[in-house]
């Protein structure tokens, strides 16, 4: 049974779907105004694994990622995030472009690097922008609801309404009355309401007319039209990075189960800051790093992908060139693991004793316990392990190599690690391989060591093993004819 740590309820909990075999997961994806960086990809990783690991278990998986191209505000780290300008108005004035051409840049940016990270793209990304009826919808049902109200072209959610304020994030009205930086509107009735709709200035690139005014929607309401368009009133899961938690996702909550009358989300999945050498990241300390960053440095994105499997979304992740040369190095080792299995696959005997059940058993068992890929990581390294060890007492036979070759391939559409130099052997050369074997069982060696060379010519290598076994591999450094 799978448990997950519920952000809302603070411990872990069964994963029961609203409807069986299948779920729904709603990811709040970028603000499209600027490159997505490490922490932005760590925070998009974990759905990505939680989602391939309900698809393991045979669930069908429906995940939406949203597309924020309006209503993110500068201001977003004073208390509610409806301050400022809007993130991509601001890109698109210093760059003398449209906000659309600004937000599709970077969108492809953004699909570029999950594309490269491995990442499977979801079901759809829904636009903001495209959103605005269903927002207005909504705003409208929570005015007559009176959980909002509306003064000179803004609406403002009420929180005095919503007794559950605070439940997610612990920033309650009592602690925000003490504690928080609070944008004190003229137009709202006490400071920590958020904006569900604002009035635009005439100059304003990015508006729409409304029964209100004419105006934008606020950062949070999005989230709730969107999500709510395509998985219901209510969610299995919903993810993010922690940043998201105060303000936006405790607005969601409150403005959705207002206007449904219903739960809106049952699990909550939150993702851990990434730090860089033990600071936070920020380009005026130079330590901001896109995946363009790390491939320049010789790096491969499925390295990263590896490190951050190694490490728990629930804790901070301290990223530093060290541990990127650890994952680079680990990830070769898995690679050439994987080729020399692909080898010895190919030698013809039948026997197999390797036990591959207990390490089924144990990868499952940690990823049952709150997706703990680091320790499910570790159950292959100690497997690799064990098979070296019988490998170089020829103890490992073809069957075997299959076997773990067969587990590599399931527990791997969890990992989702893309390696190179994993190929088929044409059947061109298992054909000659079979012709060898057969001389050699006729004693016929003048026959077989032309078929050797004929093997060796086509690009690949036979090594023979005791008790008359052998393994074929690539030989790396080889020139392939046509016929290769």
């Amino acid at each position: 049974m799978l448990y997950l740590h519920n952000s809302l309820t603070k411990k872990k909990e069964e994963f029961k779907p609203i409807n069986p075999g299948k779920v729904g997961m709603y990811v709040c994806g970028p603000t499209v105004y600027d490159y997505v960086h490490l922490g932005n990809i760590r925070s998009y990783m974990t759905p990505d694994i939680l989602r391939r690991y309900f698809e393991y278990q045979g669930y069908e998986v429906r995940l939406i990622k949203n597309i924020t191209d309006v209503g993110h505000l500068t201001d977003d780290d004073i208390a509610q995030g409806d301050s400022g300008e809007d993130k991509i108005e601001k890109k698109a004035v210093q760059e003398k472009k449209t906000p659309a051409e600004i937000a599709k840049f970077y969108e492809d940016d953004f699909r570029e690097v999950e594309k490269k990270m491995n990442i499977l793209p979801a079901q759809y990304f829904p636009h903001a922008t495209a959103h605005i009826p269903q927002m207005i919808r909504i705003i409208g049902t929570l005015i007559e609801k009176s959980y909002a109200y509306e003064k000179n072209g803004n609406v403002f959610f009420d929180v005095t309404k919503f007794p559950e304020y605070g439940k997610l994030s612990g920033n309650t009205l009592e602690n925000l009355e003490v504690g928080a930086r609070l944008e004190e509107h003229p137009d709202k009735r006490n400071p920590w309401d958020f904006a569900l709709w604002l009035k635009a200035p005439k100059e304003h690139l990015l508006k729409w007319e409304s029964p209100w005014s004419i105006g934008y929607p606020g950062w949070h309401i999005e989230c709730s039209a969107m999500s709510t368009e395509y998985l219901g009133d209510t969610i299995d899961v919903h993810t993010g990075g922690e940043d998201n938690i105060f303000p936006h996702h405790e607005a969601e909550i409150a403005q959705t189960q207002c206007a449904t009358g219903k739960k809106y989300v049952n699990y909550w999945i939150h993702t851990r800051h990434l730090k860089v050498d033990g600071v936070k990241m920020s380009k005026s300390k130079n330590n901001f790093y896109r995946l363009k960053d790390i491939e320049d440095k010789g790096y491969s994105p499925m390295a990263l992908r590896l490190l951050l499997l190694s490490s728990l979304r629930q804790t901070q992740l301290n990223f530093t060139w060290k541990a990127m040369d650890q994952a680079k190095s680990n990830l070769q080792r898995i690679n050439d693991f994987i080729l020399n299995m692909e080898a010895l696959s190919t030698s013809q005997d039948t026997e197999s004793g390797f036990d591959i059940d207990s390490y089924q058993k144990r990868f499952e068992d940690a990823m049952d316990d709150d997706i703990n890929t680091p320790l499910a990581l570790s159950v292959f390294y100690e497997l690799m392990t064990e098979a070296n060890i019988l490998l170089m007492k020829s103890s490992l036979k073809g069957q075997d190599a299959k076997k773990i070759l067969a587990f590599w391939k399931r527990i791997n559409s969890v990992f989702g690690l893309e390696l190179h130099g994993q190929v088929e052997i044409p059947q061109e050369i298992l054909d000659l391989v079979k012709k060898r074997e057969n001389a050699r069982k006729n004693k016929d060696f003048q026959t077989s060591d032309k078929l050797r060379d004929e093997i060796e010519r086509l690009g690949y290598i036979i090594e023979d093993t005791k008790n008359n076994n052998f393994i074929i591999k690539p030989a790396r450094d080889a020139k392939h004819n046509d016929a290769g």
